[in-house]
């Protein structure tokens, strides 16, 4: 949204120490930049193994050194690449970026096709469950061991109520209130929902549908053009195409591929874990064909009807 290279690592390579948490399972810091180039520089500066993360001791012996090594604008020649043309089709805009977005890929060398994840979003209720229950555990344990004042997310819920006029005038904190409600982490429920949330977007989504075509990557619409949230009429949010990678704990990277009336939008390439610098690479060749990033401006209006 904000015309930007962004990398989501696999979850692991960079310690979430520090972080306040949503999700154990997901949660992860990455480098935003202006080019493929410096996110792969702020890449060797974050990643390492942290032993005190609960996914630091799989990273071991598998992050890159150096990530900008594979920088090269023939980086996507011979390579596979499957459209999830399913994450598609919410807005005519991003379409007509992703089709120019094909044919660059294609002209760079690489071979693309439609790609189909078998049961796609199927592991949507069981993320959200998953969430739930990680969110209330994960923020008790940040406020309490870092000396906050507010020492849990029931405490916390407390103080939004005592000052509900001044912190929730337009909107109320039912996903807080959905969370507190959940059990511990030993619960029956809550670990059902996170293998069936893991496997289906991993094992048996991303990485079967990469495995079953032979790809080296799946690509999709990164998200919607920015939009203006309606305190009266709620979010305007269209559709994204970067869940499954998030929900598998597997590395995305998003790079600009144009702008719908002034908006940017950008291009998210997915693969297996610990691939970050063959993802870096990728989207190096595909920043360097179609020079689509554009500075940001200040502008009173956006032109109504502009094509991407």
């Amino acid at each position: 949204m904000a015309g930007l290279v962004g990398l989501k690592p696999t979850v692991g390579v960079v310690s979430r120490r520090g972080i306040i948490p949503i999700s154990v399972s997901q949660d992860t810091a990455g480098p935003m930049g202006r080019s493929v180039r410096d996110v792969a520089l702020l890449m060797d500066a974050l990643a390492g193994v942290d032993l005190a993360d609960p996914a630091g001791a799989a990273a071991q012996g598998r992050i890159a050194t150096d990530h900008g090594s594979g920088l090269t604008a023939d980086a996507l020649r011979g390579r596979r690449i499957g459209v999830l043309r399913q994450a598609m089709g919410f807005h005519p805009g991003v379409d007509a970026a992703m089709e120019r977005s094909i044919e660059l890929l294609r002209a760079a060398g690489a071979e693309v096709v439609d790609a189909t994840v078998a049961g796609y979003r199927s592991w949507s209720a069981h993320e959200f469950e998953v969430l739930l229950y990680e969110f209330k555990h994960g923020l008790d344990d940040y406020l309490r061991e870092s000396g906050a004042p507010i020492r849990s997310l029931a405490a916390l819920m407390d103080w939004n109520a005592r000052h509900r006029s001044t912190v929730m005038p337009l909107f109320g904190q039912e996903i807080f209130e959905k969370a507190q409600a959940k059990g511990p982490l030993t619960e029956p429920a809550y670990l059902q929902a996170k293998e069936s949330a893991r496997r289906l977007a991993g094992e048996a989504g991303l990485l079967a549908t990469l495995d079953a075509a032979q790809l080296d990557m799946l690509i999709a619409p990164s998200t919607a053009p920015a939009w203006i949230i309606d305190p009266v009429l709620g979010d305007h949010f269209l559709g994204a195409g970067y869940g499954m990678a998030a929900v598998a704990g597997t590395p995305s990277l998003t790079v600009p591929m144009g702008e719908v009336s002034g908006l940017p939008v950008g291009l998210t390439f997915m693969a297996r874990a610990y691939a970050e610098a063959d993802l870096l690479a990728w989207g190096y060749a595909f920043e360097q064909a179609s020079r689509s990033r554009r500075a940001p401006t200040y502008r009173s209006t956006v032109p109504l009807g502009q094509g991407p």
